[in-house]
């Protein structure tokens, strides 16, 4: 072990029991973390990243894991090192939260739904820390402020639910970071993140790591992040560490095939400069890709106006309304065939719940849609039904949106089933045909959820929402959770569809170099309106609007050597969307700047 290592992974392997034997997840991997450092781990899902870290807590064994070799060399607070592998559980109990933090992924299993905030926060203090009750309630605010938090009194009464996944990402940040442990390992804390709240949180992590001497082991597969915060990296394939190096020597000179592959896969923000349409992008390995460049049509598909839609938040005994939250205020775009139109913001701006109004899987206040030029609000139930054969959604979480129940031939034969499209032999032949479109093996047809990784799932997700041959897909943060190359894939088999078959997308992201990938118009939204609209060349080249720059300067480059510093981070806190009942805020006012390149003249709070 370093002398001065916090943490000393040697020959680790970790072995899982399934019903087809034993499956190697990790195998023969050692490196060291020091204090103060961060050590970055990258690769795909299912390249035994998480595994690692989750054996560093022994939590992979509740997970169905057995550490099968290796040792874990911790270096305690008190001093003396611990090989963790053969600690028990109750020494384990001391160790976990208080000397080795853990961020995870998924912010919204890592917190207990039926517990309000502020009680997660301070458990961990009272336990770890023999804080009083006041005491542990004064550091939990203190924690939220620093994570920068809105309103962070306020929070600490509220359950997970009621904040969006931005905000339930920084309150398990905050957990995490309650006991200054020595070790924070934190698994893709920022996949779900919108570029400005995830400068912020790479920002804080890194402050409070040079505040604190805390050790960082940082798995991500966003190189951009990487980028920004590393200063080892480590590099996993398939259970296997196949390269690892300075953050420097990584990016600018990869020795591993893997490592060039995943390099390549990175839509860097700028390289659409002087295109004027979407294009595929150009994948190592993969042979005589046919690049076209997306034209699309200029007949308008879907056409929305001045969309409003506002959600009561109910109080006293009677649960009466008592003020409303303007999630979309006064929205207007149109989207034409074959083209995608991309709306970007942060968490809480609106743009998810404008991709679900315009789909009535919520019912907007007021507003017009128009889908070929017929009125999809004044829709019956039976006449929506049928017009949903056209209108497709592919959501966010492709976990929440498949049934942990059903195999995945059933769950995309679902559609074809319920509107009576394809039954029996047929039907199969369908669906094996959408998992070739997905590039998906015909062999996962007869797997479950559970048994397919996250970017697996999220092909599922695709192949069920084509099944139906639909003309417009809404796609809320469909690749926002996906590895790099896998991203580039989709994205890639997201452009073919659409030049194939004419598809159009409204695709809902805070990933500005996707966005910039994949389309022909952009809307930037803020606070419920769209503060920016227009050809996407225009807003990426020229960004009118003060908000649309300070998105653009968020943005982390894939570069070591163009880190972005705390202080270019200059964020304003988002106000409230909440207004009191009768509150009419003023309509949204546009000035055309450019061809068909608009900004919002109305006060946007911004």
């Amino acid at each position: 072990m370093l002398d001065n290592a916090i943490a000393s992974i040697r020959n680790l392997r970790v072995e899982f029991q399934t019903k087809d034997g034993t499956v190697t997840g990790v195998e023969d991997v050692s490196f060291d973390v020091s204090p103060g450092e961060t050590v970055c781990i990258v690769g795909e899902s299912g390249s035994g990243k998480s595994v690692s870290s989750l054996s560093l807590m022994r939590l992979v064994e509740f997970g169905g894991g057995e550490i099968a070799g290796g040792e874990l060399l911790f270096n305690r607070r008190e001093g003396g090192v611990t090989n963790l592998v053969t600690s028990e559980q109750e020494m384990m109990k001391q160790i976990r939260g208080n000397e080795i933090g853990m961020i995870f992924q998924e912010p919204m299993t890592a917190l207990n739904p039926v517990f309000t905030v502020g009680r997660q926060l301070t458990e961990g203090l009272r336990i770890h820390k023999n804080m009083s009750k006041a005491q542990a309630e004064e550091r939990a605010l203190e924690l939220l402020r620093q994570v920068r938090i809105p309103e962070p009194e306020r929070r600490l009464q509220q359950y997970p639910h009621e904040l969006s996944g931005g905000m339930r990402q920084r309150v398990v940040i905050a957990m995490a970071m309650a006991c200054e442990p020595r070790l924070l390992i934190a698994d893709e804390p920022t996949t779900a993140l919108d570029v400005t709240i995830q400068a912020e949180i790479l920002a804080l992590m890194d402050r409070l790591k040079r505040e604190t001497g805390t050790a960082v082991m940082f798995i991500t597969h966003d190189m951009a992040v990487v980028a920004q915060m590393a200063d080892r990296v480590v590099v996993m394939f398939r259970g296997n560490k196949v390269e690892e190096g300075s953050v420097e020597e990584i990016f600018e000179n990869p020795k591993h095939d893997y490592t060039k592959a995943l390099l390549a896969a990175v839509p860097k923000l700028g390289e659409m400069r002087g295109k004027q349409y979407p294009e595929p992008m150009k994948l190592l390995g993969v042979e005589n890709q046919k690049i076209e460049p997306i034209k699309g049509t200029d007949e308008v598909l879907l056409e929305v106006q001045n969309l409003t839609t506002r959600f009561p938040v109910k109080g006293g005994l009677l649960r009466r309304t008592l003020s409303n939250v303007h999630a979309v205020e006064d929205v207007s775009f149109k989207v034409f065939k074959g083209q995608t139109l991309s709306l970007v913001g942060e968490s809480g701006c609106g743009k998810s719940t404008a991709g679900r109004s315009i789909l009535r899987l919520v019912e907007p206040n007021s507003g017009k849609v128009e889908f070929e030029g017929r009125d999809v609000l004044s829709f019956s139930a039976s006449q929506m039904h049928k017009a949903r054969l056209d209108m497709q959604m592919i959501f966010q979480d492709p976990f929440a949106s498949l049934n942990p129940q059903m195999q995945l031939l059933d769950q995309v034969a679902e559609p074809l089933r319920n509107y009576g499209l394809a039954s029996g032999s047929e039907l199969q032949d369908r669906v094996a045909g959408l998992f070739d479109r997905v590039h998906l093996p015909r062999s996962f047809m007869r797997r479950y959820p559970h048994e397919m990784s996250g970017g697996q799932r999220q092909r599922i997700a695709i192949a069920r929402a084509l099944a139906l041959n639909p003309k417009l897909i809404v796609a809320d943060e469909a690749v926002s959770a996906l590895d790099v190359s896998v991203q580039a894939q989709v994205l890639n088999l997201m452009m073919e569809l659409q030049a194939e078959l004419g598809l159009s997308f409204l695709f809902i992201s805070h990933d500005m170099a996707v966005v910039e990938r994949v389309s022909h118009q952009v809307g930037v939204m803020y606070l419920g309106r769209i503060v920016e609209l227009g050809p996407r060349e225009r807003v990426f080249e020229n960004p009118l609007h003060a908000y649309t720059q300070a998105l653009m300067k968020a943005v982390p480059i894939a570069d070591p050597r163009q880190r972005k510093s705390e202080k270019e981070l200059n964020f304003k806190p988002i106000p409230s969307p909440i207004h009191e009942v009768g509150y009419q805020p003023a309509p949204s006012e546009y000035l055309e700047l450019e061809p068909g390149h608009f900004v919002l003249t109305t006060d946007s709070g911004y």
